[in-house]
């Protein structure tokens, strides 16, 4: 650090010099040193603060913004504390990781939880057993440390886009007193989506290094769970559909499908089918952005992907987590990779988001709507779109890294000083074609490349050093990089 300074002060010297040289030296002259050591003095700056300068720049409002948005439709409210300290209060005992499609018990809880922390992963559980919930829950609330927030990808997506003064957003949930009070001022919610009691949901923070036992996280990351059934069932959704009629949106974000995990095969069947019908029923001029969370049943996630669900939405946002699912349960490329090995390999990501909108996006032979792809990963975003369907892409996918940074730093702006570049420097562009090898620039790092009338936009993240609070990331990721965005009339 203290050598770059040197050579900062060491340059404007220079430039000093030159300005009192200036009237000796020929005008040409000048003007190359002027320049080779205004590109050394650019240079010398850090990674991060190169990155920053370059988003500003890059960062612009799309020609036509959205004025109105329809949010839904889950909801609760987010208990959020740290996961050791809250296993400590439960009184259970560190244990070696183990993961569980559904949690049942405390044991099956501390296990679940040691497995993703180990990881560093983010994860999602139903807690079947509604008693002992509520007392881990109630342990959790009134813990010392706990604190409570809007929860739910719907409900923090509509927060997050509340922040601009100049949308209107309308929020279908199920929202309880507690979350109404949590909500902005801008945030409408139709009287038929209120409900007497909140859902609660439980966050369970962990620090980059921190220690459970023989567990240590490599990143900090959560894990969610809850015992919610009116998520689960997505009770709002009909709700959600028939207030669309007199909200009139510009666009609809829906979220929530992962919540139906914790139901029957045969319950959650007949709903995913009832939610296509209700999804159906929006007006095809009103483009959908669909927001995936983390999910465990292959069969379910492979019927969100093949039965009409994915060609009925316009966009899509996940995580690495959830893209590498969905290839696995629908046998795509690199299905066979059993889980990242450190940072997403961004050959292997852009394979795989290549391959949705190749088999599941629209073509001139294909009935479907689906032609973009926000992914994030702690790393990078890539934003993925079938050509001639959106504009503004280099923005709101540097929108959305910048969010990444200054929310899990909770900070307005980014502070160089606590984030740190993650993103490799080089990388190829695909593992199943010839690839392009690509070298980051921090002064142009929003890269783009196309493949076969799909385009693909790169930017890292500035990843935060000391993360305050990581809940809600994505969805404010994908928040940002939607109100960033343009779709253009077809």
């Amino acid at each position: 650090m203290w050598q770059r300074s040197v050579c900062v002060g060491l340059l404007a010297l220079a430039l000093g010099y030159l300005c009192v040289l200036g009237p000796e030296l020929p005008p040409a002259a000048l003007r190359q040193l002027s320049a080779s050591l205004l590109g050394t003095l650019r240079r010398a700056r850090s990674l991060e603060a190169r990155t920053v300068a370059a988003w500003q720049a890059a960062i612009v409002r799309p020609a036509r913004g959205w004025a109105r948005v329809a949010v839904g439709v889950n909801a609760c409210v987010d208990v959020v504390l740290s996961g050791v300290k809250l296993l400590e209060a439960l009184g259970l005992e560190p244990s070696d990781g183990k993961n569980h499609a559904v949690l049942k018990s405390g044991q099956d809880l501390k296990e679940a939880f040691a497995h993703f922390m180990e990881r560093g992963a983010a994860a999602e559980r139903f807690f079947s057993d509604a008693e002992a919930f509520q007392d881990i829950a109630r342990t959790a609330s009134e813990h010392p440390a706990a604190q409570l927030y809007v929860g739910g990808n719907a409900a923090l997506i509509g927060q997050k886009l509340a922040t601009n003064p100049d949308l209107k957003i309308l929020l279908c949930g199920p929202v309880g007193p507690k979350l109404h009070e949590l909500l902005d001022d801008n945030v409408v919610v139709p009287p038929e989506s209120m409900q007497e009691r909140d859902e609660f949901h439980l966050i369970l923070e962990y620090q980059a290094g921190e220690q459970w036992g023989r567990v240590r996280a490599p990143s900090a990351n959560r894990f969610i769970f809850s015992h919610d059934l009116s998520n689960g069932a997505l009770n709002m959704l009909e709700v959600f559909v028939s207030s669309l009629d007199e909200f009139q949106p510009d666009l609809v974000v829906l979220s929530g499908l992962h919540m139906m995990e914790g139901q029957s095969k045969e319950m959650r069947q007949r709903r995913l089918m009832e939610a296509v019908a209700s999804i159906s029923d929006i007006p095809t001029d009103i483009p959908i952005h669909l927001e995936l969370a983390s999910m465990t049943d292959q069969d379910f996630m492979s019927n969100i992907v093949h039965q009409q669900v994915f060609p009925l939405v316009n966009s899509i946002g996940l995580n690495e987590q959830e893209l590498l699912f969905l290839t696995q349960s629908a046998s795509g490329p690199h299905a066979s990779l059993a889980s990242w090995s450190g940072i997403p390999d961004v050959g292997v990501v852009s394979d795989i988001l290549f391959w949705i909108l190749k088999e599941h996006g629209k073509t001139a032979q294909r009935a479907s709507d689906l032609t973009r792809i926000h992914f994030h990963t702690l790393a990078y975003h890539i934003l993925v779109t079938v050509d001639g369907h959106w504009g503004n892409q280099a923005a709101a996918v540097a929108a959305g890294a910048r969010a990444a940074g200054t929310q899990a730093c909770a900070t307005d702006t980014i502070d160089t000083s606590k984030v740190f570049l993650k993103a490799p420097l080089e990388f190829v562009t695909s593992h199943t074609e010839a690839p392009s090898k690509i070298s980051l620039n921090p002064d142009e790092p929003v890269v783009q490349w196309h493949r076969e009338g799909i385009s693909f936009h790169f930017t890292p993240v500035l990843v935060c050093k000391d993360p305050v609070r990581t809940v809600g990331l994505g969805d404010a990721i994908s928040a940002e990089g939607l109100l960033y965005s343009e779709v253009y009339p077809q």
